[in-house]
């Protein structure tokens, strides 16, 4: 009798559990929405041409099939290609804007140097 009541009561805590874990996923997912749409309205804070100094923040496949290092300038994306494999995550460098993404929610630029 007591089998049953306990199968109940931890089916209980496993579907609190989950609409917990859900609720905290929906959350994520409702800022990275509006701070995405946040980003569309702005202007960039780059220009076509301008040199910038940024940390990579990581490293990645572009579009274009070649390994990019990630940085963020006042939050806006940039993907440098022409990085040396002996940088790293979190080391400051130096780039050039080239050409912004779709929408100017991001730009491509290359490696000028270490900062």
């Amino acid at each position: 009798m007591q089998l049953p009541l306990l199968a109940g009561g931890a089916g209980l805590v496993v579907l609190l559990l989950v609409v917990v874990l859900w609720r905290r996923g929906s959350a994520k997912a409702s800022a990275s929405k509006r701070a995405h749409d946040a980003a569309q309205e702005r202007d960039p804070p780059v220009e076509i041409g301008g040199t910038y100094e940024f940390g990579i923040t990581e490293f990645t496949d572009h579009h274009s099939g070649d390994r990019v290092a990630v940085g963020k300038v006042e939050g806006f994306v940039l993907f440098t290609d022409g990085v040396p494999s002996s940088c790293s995550v979190g080391e400051p460098i130096r780039a050039t804007v080239t050409s912004f993404n779709r929408g100017h929610t991001s730009a491509d630029a290359t490696f000028e140097g270490r900062a």
